[in-house]
């Protein structure tokens, strides 16, 4: 029987008031979590956030400080990580380089005494999954850097994991080949349907690969969701800011009553009324819903300081009357030039909301 078309497990993961602290410093404050079977499921956040020392912790190979680890419904907070149902793929590949693909494959299975026949069946069908049959005889260092990722993958599928374990797997790769990979990934998730928790900084492979993003920050959940969720309904500025490239525009701004908000000279209409008293607070759009043009009275008053020309788009880098930078996107009409006076139209539906603690208005 193939590997696609057996019946997986897809193990539920949850974490229950999960602490790390190395001596006197907590690195993981008490997060509660719960990662559905079959979810893709990425932790994302700055460098130091704690995603990798989180992903450690399920993989049993950080001790935890304070709460419980479930995989599938079964307590393993103190299981050693070969009896946690699970597989872990590294930034570095690990292989062993005197060995062939193949033997690389299943030297996992030999050691845990696995009869030879099912050694074979479980060998080619991860060959067969990752297009990988024609290396087998192969050894590493014949090997692209690409190849050698999906070996390690390999290694990780012969075992037959409740879920998989990815910390940062692509960082070693260039940009074209990380982008490939990405396909890969997504297309391995969609036909073994295990569960899969995925750490990354990039916030591009956080959008394209996740069911579910869960964005950190010093150790502490921001918000977890889709990533149309965190990208379209962020709940705080580290969000918003954190999530998207170019970032979002953060300005300072006054909100004058529940349906009008006032930013850099300009007064404008709000979509909704707004729960919120009137006072201080920060305005948050991203460079798509701005759109410049020569003359859009009631818009937004800049002048270009810097136009960034890609091809497909052009990003303009503009100065407001108070000094605050604010970036465009212009996907047509004429080119502007520095130091050219523009105007920005907001959509109404598209702005975003800030207390100055950085919490979301709604």
């Amino acid at each position: 029987m193939s590997m696609q078309s057996e019946a997986l497990v897809k193990a539920d993961i949850e974490l229950r008031h999960v602490q790390k602290s190395f001596g006197s410093v907590d690195v993981i404050h008490g997060l509660d979590l719960t990662i559905n079977g079959g979810e893709f499921v990425v932790f994302v956040g700055p460098s130091g956030c704690g995603k990798s020392t989180l992903l450690r912790m399920i993989a049993g190979l950080e001790e935890v400080t304070d709460g419980d680890i479930l995989i599938g419904g079964r307590d393993v907070t103190d299981s050693d990580p070969a009896r946690r149902g699970i597989a872990m793929v590294f930034q570095s590949y690990a292989l062993y380089p005197h060995m062939s693909v193949k033997d690389n494959l299943a030297f996992g299975l030999k050691i845990a005494h696995t009869p030879p026949a099912e050694v074979e069946a479980r060998v080619g069908a991860a060959a067969e999954i990752l297009k990988i049959n024609h290396l087998l005889e192969r050894r590493p260092g014949q090997l692209s850097g690409g190849q050698r990722q999906r070996v390690a993958i390999g290694r990780a599928i012969v075992r037959k994991p409740l879920a998989f374990l990815f910390d940062e797997p692509l960082s070693n790769l260039d940009a074209e080949l990380r982008v490939s990979m990405r396909i890969e990934l997504a297309r391995l998730h969609r036909e073994l349907g295990n569960t899969m928790v995925y750490v990354t900084h990039d916030q591009i492979e956080a959008m394209t690969l996740a069911d579910k993003i869960v964005v950190l920050r010093d150790g502490r959940i921001e918000q977890v969701g889709t990533p149309r969720q965190v990208y379209e309904d962020p709940d705080n500025m580290f969000v918003a800011g954190f999530i998207g490239s170019p970032r979002m525009n953060f300005l300072a701004a006054r909100l004058r009553d529940r349906r009008t908000v006032e930013v850099a000279g300009a007064s404008l209409a709000l979509a909704a009324e707004l729960g919120a008293a009137p006072g201080a607070i920060q305005f948050g759009i991203r460079p798509e819903h701005l759109h410049p043009g020569a003359d859009r009275p009631g818009a937004i008053a800049a002048r270009v300081d810097f136009s960034e020309y890609l091809g497909n788009t052009r990003y303009l880098y503009c100065v407001t009357g108070s000094g605050e930078t604010v970036v465009a996107e212009q996907r047509d009409g004429d080119d502007f030039e520095p130091g050219q006076p523009v105007w920005l139209g907001c959509e109404p539906t598209q702005m975003r909301l800030f207390a100055k603690a950085g919490e979301r208005l709604r």
